[in-house]
């Protein structure tokens, strides 16, 4: 039985056929391409190998198309999908419903750091479920302190709260922020307006998305919640300018971008924004939602630039999969919180809370982030040799595993080129940034491979 066969054996997946019915859409053939995350046999191919991206297009199978169907009827239509239907994953591989494999270069949009179905991570969840899986937080959970204990011990903070998604987190800090302003000036004139950079995201809920830069997320949703400023990313002087108004509860700032395209602050200007703050009394926040808990080679990203911040969220490789959110504050902003300020009903139930402490336990063992880091500049370098002399790669940047490929064009061809030789790929910043965030754990082969795959590709963005 192979890696595939086996993961699915507890769960029959529909027998795919061969071509979608009439007036179904079309999708490229890929080719299979076997990676090296685990050693275990790939599941044979269900069509033959494309020559590359000018491969013939293939219809869709009428067990993918049948799930596209269902989707369009009954999910609301706010995703734009890749034309693929995933049933599996093991390590850093994900099966399609046909049982090809794809080398999976986006981890769930940086999410699954341990990459799939990790076993330790499985074990974890499984026993967790046989125990206790949610209890709410009007009582004690005893995965939760075990939780909150190693973050704090890991990183600046002195107390955490616990959400279920990024967007939470960052919810939860704007809360936060402004009840501290209020508690720091009871004369009642407290700061309660925010800044934020360009190209910077921070959440699609009513307040995170008044933080977030990209007008076309916020313009169907006007108005937002008022007073937050943008400034250019890395533009101190002008960050100082706003800080110094006097009307500014807290700053909010990625480390290093993700979605708006890869782009690593310096340790000049996230001190500078510390500086800032210390003398006008606002608040820095770091949202380390992506670049936090190893993906840039530190456990924190903030521990790059030696700068501390006030408070921290983070969320999307916490658990690997599972949803879970967390804001990092100090001793300042939390003995400003009171008992009824903020709540949740799911935020750190004990499910996801074992999970997480068992993604502590493997990130945070001897080596591993030394192993992200250098596999992250090799990664780099070999982008640069094997992508060098190709007209429209404009920069290849990042830090430890969150690496960007900036185009001259838009990077969608190259993308879908990519997902029909078997490698699978987002997209950032203005659409025109290949964003490269696999599984933590990803071999120097399969980074190989994915730099030959996307190499290959390129032609794509010519025609």
């Amino acid at each position: 039985m192979n890696s595939l066969q086996s993961f699915l054996a507890v769960a029959p997946v529909v027998k795919p056929a061969t071509a979608a019915p009439a007036g179904g859409r079309l999708l490229s053939s890929r080719r299979a391409r076997v990676s090296a995350c685990l050693a275990t046999p790939a599941p044979p191919p269900t069509a033959a190998p494309a020559a590359g991206p000018g491969a013939a297009r293939r219809e869709l199978s009428a067990a993918s198309w049948a799930v596209v169907e269902d989707e369009a009827k009954y999910i609301v239509g706010t995703y734009k999908r890749a034309q693929v239907v995933f049933v599996a994953g093991r390590g850093c591989k994900l099966y399609d419903i046909d049982g090809r494999e794809y080398l999976d270069m986006a981890a769930g949009i940086a999410v699954n750091a341990l990459g799939h179905c990790d076993p330790d991570l499985v074990d974890a969840a499984t026993d967790q479920s046989k125990r206790l899986g949610h209890a709410s937080n009007v009582g004690y959970t005893v995965p939760q302190v075990q939780l909150a204990k190693r973050l704090v011990e890991a990183s600046f903070a002195d107390r955490v709260f616990f959400a279920n998604s990024g967007t939470e987190a960052n919810e939860a800090a704007i809360k936060f922020s402004r009840k501290y302003q209020r508690v720091a000036h009871p004369d009642g004139d407290a700061p309660t307006e925010f800044v934020s950079f360009s190209n910077c995201f921070h959440g699609r809920t009513m307040g995170a998305l008044a933080l977030t830069s990209k007008v076309q997320y916020r313009e169907p949703f006007e108005p937002v919640m008022p007073g937050s400023t943008f400034v250019e990313y890395g533009n101190l002087e002008e960050a100082k300018k706003v800080i110094q108004s006097g009307k500014i509860a807290a700053v909010f700032v990625e480390p290093v971008q993700g979605e708006g395209g890869i782009h690593s602050a310096t340790k000049e200007f996230l001190q500078g924004l510390r500086d800032a703050c210390d003398e006008a009394g606002a608040l820095l926040v770091f949202d380390e939602v992506q670049c936090g808990l190893g993906r840039t080679g530190y456990l924190w990203a903030y521990e790059i630039y030696g700068v501390e911040p006030d408070m921290m969220t983070l969320a999307k490789p916490l658990a690997n999969g599972l949803p879970i959110g967390v804001v990092l504050v100090n001793e300042k902003i939390a003995a400003a919180i009171n008992y009824g300020d903020h709540g949740t009903t799911f935020g750190g139930n004990p499910f996801v809370c074992s999970t997480a402490l068992a993604v502590l336990d493997k990130i945070q063992k001897p080596g591993f982030l030394a192993e992200v880091s250098k596999k992250g500049e090799n990664f780099k370098q070999l982008l640069k040799t094997k992508l060098s002399g190709n007209p429209h790669v404009k920069e290849i940047r990042g830090i430890g595993l969150i690496v960007g490929i900036e185009l001259d064009v838009p990077a969608g061809p190259l993308v879908d080129a990519c997902l029909d030789a078997g490698v699978f790929l987002l997209t950032a910043g203005k659409g025109n940034v290949v964003r490269l965030v696999p599984p933590l754990i990803i071999s120097e082969k399969e980074l190989e491979q994915a730099a030959e795959v996307i190499r290959d590709c390129l032609s794509a963005l010519d025609s």
